[in-house]
């Protein structure tokens, strides 16, 4: 496809009515209607204590879920050869915002972690940002190397190798569930894209190596990667955290003990609004409560992977490539912080996507919810233009 043919069929999607999909607005909504309701009840108490205003968090909930609203409508304003065609850049910018965080005086510090930089009245994890944009590059050269990266192991190694030096500025912060986070989304979409399958294990089997390695040699990751093994072994230090919340969801039964009247969240459960909201919502809402909102991560998942599959079709690899990186993304997020609240994986410190209190995962998540969006407009316009083309089709 040359450049004349991209355009005209550019300026073709732009003059069509945009084609929303109701299905990723719907479950969108759900996931943030249930939030706005968990980081309320979550956060009264410790906000009205702390600051004298109950809804001090859900005001900013609110304020930054409509900032990400208008992100995201913005970015499906973008076509998405642009992001293709400016990947590099991208690239570029979220290595450089990975860099400049762990300056001090630019990067700030927030227990004991660099992950955040100040900017205006907020701080930024720029983490979140970094690995979208470190991602879309990954997309975009599963398209350009395409027979490279089917053929041989270099074609492998080199978007691995930027994968792995994204993962070490990222535990340099330290963050070591986004650098997870973000391999396990790489090696699904390179895995997807074609690489060879012994390729893709002795990468993955070295990744996994490396990650040990670090664990074993750092007391402070090993304590963090082990202590959830025993946390009532030192239920008043190390394993606090994790008790909490074990007891919270433990409280909350089939039915939950009723919206707002959770125990845990008053002083016991620490960041129960962020980090922890899955907590309060299973002891609240129960296990009923719990398989609801695991089927709206399941059905985003599920919507993502399919608007893949409906580029795919259409031939628009890179449209696939992105979609499938969202799913994987939102479900590997919301999977580990799941897991880190039922205490079957160590703490991350990764919040649960549109859900927790987070203004930088909220305003994140919604921009590349609109990346969604956009690829789906663009399939359903090809689709369009496929028919008219046929003979006897729709004019």
């Amino acid at each position: 496809m040359n450049a004349t043919t991209m355009s005209h069929g550019l300026r073709a999607r732009e003059r069509m009515p945009f084609a929303w999909d109701p299905i990723t607005l719907g479950l969108t909504a759900a996931l943030l209607l249930v939030g706005l309701v968990m980081v309320s009840s979550a956060s009264m108490s410790i906000a009205a204590k702390d600051l004298g205003d109950p809804f001090y968090f859900l005001e900013r909930q609110l304020v930054f879920g409509f900032v990400g609203l208008a992100v995201g409508w913005a970015v499906t304003r973008v076509p998405a050869m642009l992001w293709d065609k400016y990947s590099l850049a991208l690239l570029l910018l979220g290595l450089l915002l990975l860099l400049l965080v762990l300056i001090p005086g630019l990067g700030a510090t927030v227990n004991g972690a660099r992950r955040w930089m100040r900017i205006g009245p907020m701080n930024f994890q720029v983490s979140e940002l970094a690995r979208v944009l470190v991602l879309t590059w990954v997309c975009s050269y599963c398209v350009r190397k395409r027979e490279e990266l089917l053929r041989t192991f270099t074609g492998l190694l080199k978007p691995v190798g930027l994968l792995a030096a994204s993962a070490i500025l990222l535990l340099l912060e330290p963050d070591f569930g986004a650098a997870t986070v973000l391999f396990a989304t790489g090696f699904a979409v390179l895995f997807v894209a074609g690489a060879r399958m012994r390729y893709v294990l002795l990468m993955v089997s070295a990744v996994a190596l490396a990650f040990s390695v670090l664990a074993l040699t750092s007391a402070y990751r090993l304590k963090r990667l082990t202590g959830f093994l025993h946390p009532w072994d030192d239920p008043f230090k190390g394993g606090f955290q994790l008790t909490q919340s074990l007891i919270a969801i433990g409280r909350g039964s089939w039915f939950g003990v009723g919206l707002g009247s959770s125990v845990q969240k008053l002083f016991y459960l620490p960041e129960a609004h962020t980090d922890f909201v899955f907590a309060v919502l299973a002891e609240e809402l129960g296990l009923v409560g719990v398989i609801g909102v695991l089927a709206l991560f399941v059905a985003l998942v599920w919507r993502a992977f399919r608007i893949s599959r409906m580029a795919a079709q259409a031939g628009m690899q890179f449209q696939s490539y992105v979609a499938l990186a969202f799913g994987v993304w939102i479900g590997v997020q919301a999977l580990v912080n799941i897991g880190v609240n039922m205490g079957v994986l160590p703490t991350k410190g990764l919040t649960l996507p549109l859900l927790s209190y987070g203004r930088s995962s909220l305003l994140v998540s919604l921009a590349w919810l609109g990346g969604l969006l956009r690829i789906y407009h663009e399939v359903k316009c090809t689709s369009r233009s496929a028919v008219m083309r046929t003979p006897g089709g729709p004019r």
